[in-house]
């Protein structure tokens, strides 16, 4: 009877199995859908892969989980990367996972935001213009069917009729979709009927998936509201709903009846508001009428007839009459006494007695008089005298009288030392009594 083969161990089998699967299988992709994705606290994740038919176990372990941007949410369409292996303590077959990338959705996604960060960093959302408010023309590019266009036009109609609506009837999904608005925006910026600062532009459309909103996601339309004359508000979609139109247009709005409330006022509010203003004019106005009509009553009392006005004023005129009268005669009366007065004491003195005193001061005056001016006389010239002997002891003329002489050269200036002199030149000498022009013949040193 031959002999049986050796048995494995349960941990060895595991073990081969697991060498054989990383040897054979090696580093693949597959793609599937996330369930029961587990982030316990070591920072490691564990979920599981499936489709329709199948479903598999996965790791991502910390070190390669801290390069994953994806969200990994149950639900998520999934592309991984990873080695098939086998968890040898249960036997367990999984994908120990390297990489994640988003599919289906998640791509779409992954382009949205690429294709975001392009036109973010060439600076195509800068646009902020504010918008006509309200506009007096306000061209809608949307589906001409869409439930969109009717919210709009109900709350426009609603709000402020005034303002004239054009529909620029377009697809807003599909491959057409992104090309139509473009060239209906490039045909509403070439009307030189529109202005920018009366009108505006909305490109609206209603809810739907992803995939439905993406015509909204094109880099042509996005850049053709952002080189649009006219100004342009945005409003695709739910609130949540966010598009690269969204992005370039001037000013978002969550949807499309959020769109119209914020283009155009609220007639009903501004009816109110001008009824309210109406009524304060009115208070104001009747108010001031009755403060009017009180200081009147006031200037009314206050107010004199003028023939009452001239009776006054006579009386107080006579009564100044009468009393510069009586000033005027006391005035009189004081100034004849005070003449009275000064010819009874003229009359009282000896006017040839005062004549002949007053001659006699006048004589004595004049001998006082001669007397000081011959002693003030001789005593200037005393002081004359003095003064001139004293300057004559001082003059240079003095000296030139003891028969010294003064040198001076051609230029005035006068020779001190007989080096500063020349032979034949000419110097003019000052005597004490006249010049001299004399020629230098020779210098003598001492």
């Amino acid at each position: 009877m031959p002999d049986k083969p050796a048995a494995l161990s349960v941990s060895e089998l595991n073990r081969q199995a697991r060498k054989a699967l990383e040897r054979d299988m090696g580093e693949v992709w597959v793609e599937g859908e996330l369930s029961n994705v587990s982030r316990p606290a070591s920072g490691h994740a564990y979920f599981t892969l499936k489709d329709d038919r199948a479903q598999v176990r996965c790791a991502l372990f910390r070190q390669q989980a801290r390069f994953v941007s994806a969200p990994m949410r149950d639900g998520d369409q999934v592309k991984l990367r990873g080695r098939v292996s086998l968890f040898e303590p249960r036997g367990d077959y999984q994908l120990i996972v390297e990489a994640v990338q988003a599919a289906g959705l998640g791509e779409l996604l992954a382009a949205f935001e690429r294709l975001k960060t392009q036109l973010d960093a060439e600076g195509v959302f800068a646009n902020a213009r504010a918008l006509p408010h309200p506009p007096r023309r306000l061209m809608i590019l949307s589906s001409a069917t869409g439930a969109a266009i009717r919210d709009v036009l109900a709350v426009l109609s609603a709000r402020w009729p005034l303002t004239e609506v054009t529909l620029i009837p377009v697809p807003v999904q599909g491959k057409e979709a992104a090309p139509a608005m473009v060239a209906a925006l490039g045909l509403l910026n070439r009307q030189s009927r529109l202005d920018p600062e009366r009108d505006a532009v909305l490109i609206t459309r209603g809810g739907g998936s992803l995939e439905d909103l993406w015509a909204f996601n094109n880099e042509h339309l996005a850049r053709a509201i952002f080189h649009s004359r006219l100004p342009v508000m945005s409003a695709v979609g739910h609130e949540v709903d966010v598009t690269l139109a969204d992005f370039a247009a001037d000013e978002r709005a969550p949807t499309p009846s959020a769109a119209a409330e914020r283009l155009v006022p609220d007639q009903q509010t501004l009816k109110g508001q001008l009824e309210h203003h109406e009524n304060r004019l009115q208070r104001a106005m009747q108010a001031r009428l009755e403060r009017d009509n009180q200081r009147l009553d006031t200037l009314r009392a206050q107010l004199r007839h003028p023939g009452e006005q001239l009776k006054q004023q006579r009386q107080y005129l006579t009564i100044l009459s009468q009393r510069l009268q009586r000033a005027t005669n006391a005035r009189l009366t004081q100034q004849r006494e005070r003449v009275e007065q000064l010819k009874g004491r003229l009359t009282s003195q000896d006017m040839t007695r005062l004549h002949q005193a007053e001659q006699a001061r006048l004589h004595q005056l004049i001998r006082r008089l001669d007397s000081a001016m011959r002693r003030t006389l001789t005593s200037q010239q005393a002081r004359l005298t003095s003064a001139a002997r004293e300057l004559n002891a001082i003059s240079p003329l003095a000296v030139l009288g003891r028969g010294y002489a003064i040198a001076q050269d051609e230029s005035g200036q006068v020779v001190r030392r007989a080096q500063d002199t020349q032979p034949g030149q000419t110097l003019k000498l000052r005597l004490g009594e006249g010049k001299l022009s004399v020629e230098v013949k020779r210098r003598y040193q001492r």
